[in-house]
């Protein structure tokens, strides 16, 4: 399966209270509210290029399945980590290196829409 394409946020399902328990200080996460995040992907075999394009920044991220890598979040988080893919499923495993929680990230093509569900602890939040 092949996650090709350009990928608006349309809803974010409980993204406040996942913030919060990540870390992410108030203010941060007031700016996240209106951050208006397209994801581009390109794969190409066990390689992806991503483009994160949002109201506060651009960034860009190659990495390769399986090979861990750093990372910085949009709030300037780092973390360090992996992708994998179970089944049709792509899944990330990441810790934040200031207080080592624990961030999962799934990104799953549902219906022709890129479902991401992010959790941390108990918490987690649904990008479509």
């Amino acid at each position: 399966m092949t996650f090709n394409g350009t990928w608006k946020v349309d809803r974010n399902d409980n993204y406040e209270k996942f913030m919060e328990q990540m870390g992410i200080n108030v203010v941060k996460r007031k700016m996240a509210e209106h951050d208006n995040l397209k994801i581009t992907i390109e794969q190409n075999g066990d390689k992806f290029h991503i483009k994160e394009s949002s109201t506060f920044r651009t960034k860009d991220i190659d990495f390769t399945l399986g090979v861990p890598f750093d990372y910085s979040l949009a709030d300037g988080t780092e973390v360090s980590g992996t992708w994998e893919m179970e089944g049709d499923m792509l899944k990330g495993k990441f810790t934040r290196k200031d207080n080592n929680k624990v961030l999962t990230t799934t990104r799953t093509l549902v219906g022709g829409e890129l479902v991401q569900v992010c959790r941390s602890t108990s918490i987690f939040t649904q990008f479509q």
